[in-house]
């Protein structure tokens, strides 16, 4: 079997390119040859690019343009079907890049569309308002009036509206990260056909945890992701015995939240930007990982990756999250944006590290037994076939 896969960055640091190249690279070893296309715009400095044949990517303005419109994504795509002959074509994202006008270049090949963020029903991929609170409304005039668009930017993404309407009837199946993130996508029009999540790598344990109470965080730092409510929730917890944070990742609030943390007299360390293999070393002391979003992420991979480190999880209870952690088994779940529920739920692990690695080792067996990648693997391995069937 010949596959295309299709997707908006090539760069491995995006996480679901990441997610993608496993998938690709298990399907190498089940026989199959592979090919992706997928646009040269950097998420990392100096980017990390998986084999592909690669189109022109944009940022800024060109990139509100190429969502609509990437000539070079067209004739990648078009110029590698020729050479290829693919049998079927797997499309992770063609929101942000490649336009959806490349399901138009696909033509008659039967296309699976792995759904990873809420692109198809949202302009802005989030469901998320600007003040934090969950979208309720459908994509048009809405996203201008609640400010989640420009003028500027609201006709192109528009027209960018009218042509995944138009793609849709070319979508053979759709899949979803988690059953939440399904539940978003039909109340909004986009049918899901199956749930499967992404798949986490197996991992050795880490070291048993030190004597110093540990909460780590990992990824991107911006308001969305809750960062400054788990500084409010240190500070409670602060303020009653001796607490250490690491926080993992940079983003565009790194600087707000370096001083914010100094303000509230907290111990933080700030890694920055970390590499895979460092970001585990250096979250292997963590009694707890705080996953603290304040949306419905469709997904958790610093979850499950968490979880088969070994390592106790508190995380809001919205998206994929919900269903990934066992609330008071592996972790727990709380509401997102408030400090006070989760300086409570975080409390009893700062004072007791035996619970912390009997739910660290909880959520361990969990990541094996329930998101492994060999699992995942082989769903879409099986689905593959039953679409050429």
């Amino acid at each position: 079997m010949r596959i295309l896969y299709l997707h908006d960055y090539a760069d491995l640091a995006d996480a679901p390119m990441y997610q993608l190249q496993k998938l690709r690279a298990a399907a190498e070893r089940a026989g199959h040859e592979t090919q992706l296309v997928a646009s040269d715009a950097v998420v990392s400095n100096p980017p990390d690019y998986a084999p592909a044949t690669l189109c022109r990517g944009h940022r800024g303005r060109a990139q509100v343009v190429a969502q609509v419109l990437n000539p070079s994504a067209i004739a990648a795509v078009r110029r590698t079907i020729a050479r290829f002959r693919p049998d079927l074509v797997h499309l992770r994202m063609a929101g942000w890049q490649l336009s959806p006008l490349v399901i138009r270049a696909v033509g008659d090949l039967p296309v699976l569309y792995q759904a990873c963020i809420y692109k198809a029903v949202c302009p802005n991929g989030r469901k998320l308002l600007p003040d934090g609170s969950p979208c309720t409304y459908e994509a048009g005039a809405a996203c201008l009036r609640e400010g989640c668009l420009t003028p500027q930017t609201f006709v192109l993404q528009m027209m960018q509206r009218r042509l995944i309407g138009a793609v849709q009837p070319r979508i053979r199946y759709t899949t979803a990260l988690s059953r939440r993130m399904a539940d978003v996508l039909e109340r909004f029009g986009w049918p899901v056909d199956e749930v499967i999540p992404n798949g986490v790598e197996m991992a050795a344990r880490r070291p048993p945890l030190g004597e110093a109470a540990v909460l780590g965080y990992a990824g991107r730092l911006d308001r969305e992701k809750g960062v400054f409510v788990l500084l409010d929730a240190a500070a409670r917890l602060a303020a009653r015995g001796p607490l250490k944070l690491l926080i993992a990742g940079d983003g565009p609030d790194a600087a707000a939240l370096k001083t914010r943390s100094a303000e509230l007299g907290l111990d933080v360390r700030f890694t920055g930007h970390l590499g895979r293999a460092e970001m585990e070393a250096a979250l292997a002391p963590a009694w707890v990982q705080v996953v603290p979003s304040l949306w419905e992420e469709p997904f958790g991979n610093v979850t499950t990756e968490a979880m088969m480190r070994g390592t106790a999880v508190v995380a809001s209870n919205g998206g994929g999250q919900a269903e990934i952690v066992k609330d008071g088994v592996t972790g727990r779940l709380v509401p997102p944006g408030n400090a006070e529920a989760l300086a409570g739920a975080l409390s009893p692990y700062t004072k007791d590290r035996a619970l912390a690695e009997a739910h660290g080792e909880a959520g361990r067996q969990r990541a094996i037994d329930a998101f492994s990648d060999q699992a995942t693997q082989r769903r879409y391995l099986a689905l593959y076939e039953d679409l050429l069937a």
